[in-house]
């Protein structure tokens, strides 16, 4: 059985793309939603996340013979979980990473290391600001922005824990946007002008993640963009599905 660790677009992909090989897979989402996503594909699924002893006890458990870590690009600690559980139980960890975006150069594409660095440039540039990088590191943007007088516009998906996360954290209502994308060039510039956006904040996730149409929408409108870069790429990431099911067939023993 293989082990196939979902948190994308990709990672669906890969679970349809096993299935229809005539593997066995036991797919993981960390969300119930992320779940109902994962189920159209033919795999048996499980939800919530794991912890090292609960991915170790899974792969014991359930026989696992090769596990496929198509998280985030951004899911660093998942990352680690599952190569830590892999060398615990020795079995093969194979790393899907999609390819990111080429960033144009234009003076107002602003790079930066990490969210902390992200959220203060955002609020020195722009008093409206309309984060587009989900709502796990949202307490990040809202201190910088409430510090320097701005307003906070999210976007995140439509699933009542997020929206109750947000606003628990102090977001109203008309600062909300619930919508799940990726989102055309279109959408994305609507939505920037109906909600004043100044400055525009995103990861850099690849054509798959929207990147693309979200920079190409804030440059028509002359916005400013601050863009979380990816953390270092694992060595020996595959970046196709072409490349990851020769890669799993050259393995033993998974059938």
């Amino acid at each position: 059985m293989i082990l196939v660790l979902s948190g994308t677009a990709d990672g669906r992909l890969i679970v349809q793309d096993l299935v229809a090989s005539g593997y066995t897979v036991l797919a993981s989402a960390a969300t119930p939603y992320g779940g109902e996503l994962l189920a159209r594909h033919g795999a048996e699924i499980i939800t919530g996340p794991l912890t090292l002893d609960d991915m170790v006890a899974l792969i014991k458990k359930r026989r696992i013979e090769l596990l496929v870590d198509a998280t985030h690009p951004y899911a660093q600690r998942v990352s680690e979980i599952a190569r830590q559980a892999c060398a615990q139980t020795q079995i093969p960890y194979l790393r899907y990473q999609r390819g990111e975006s080429n960033l144009p150069r234009h003076p107002l594409i602003h790079c930066t290391a990490g969210y902390e660095e992200a959220a203060q440039q955002a609020a020195r540039l722009g008093k409206v600001i309309f984060l587009t990088t989900g709502s796990k590191t949202l307490d990040i943007f809202l201190t910088a922005a409430r510090r320097h007088g701005c307003r906070l516009v999210v976007r995140v998906l439509p699933e009542p824990a997020v929206i109750q996360r947000c606003r628990q954290l102090g977001l109203n209502p008309a600062d909300i946007v619930a919508m799940q994308g990726p989102f055309s060039l279109e959408l994305n510039r609507a939505l920037f002008k109906q909600y004043g956006a100044e400055v525009v904040v995103t990861k850099n996730s690849g054509i798959v993640g929207g990147t693309d149409t979200k920079i190409a929408a804030a440059l028509e409108l002359t916005l400013p963009v601050v863009v979380i870069n990816r953390p270092q790429e694992q060595a020996g990431a595959i970046t196709t599905r072409e490349e990851l099911l020769e890669k799993i067939r050259q393995k033993k023993g998974c059938s």
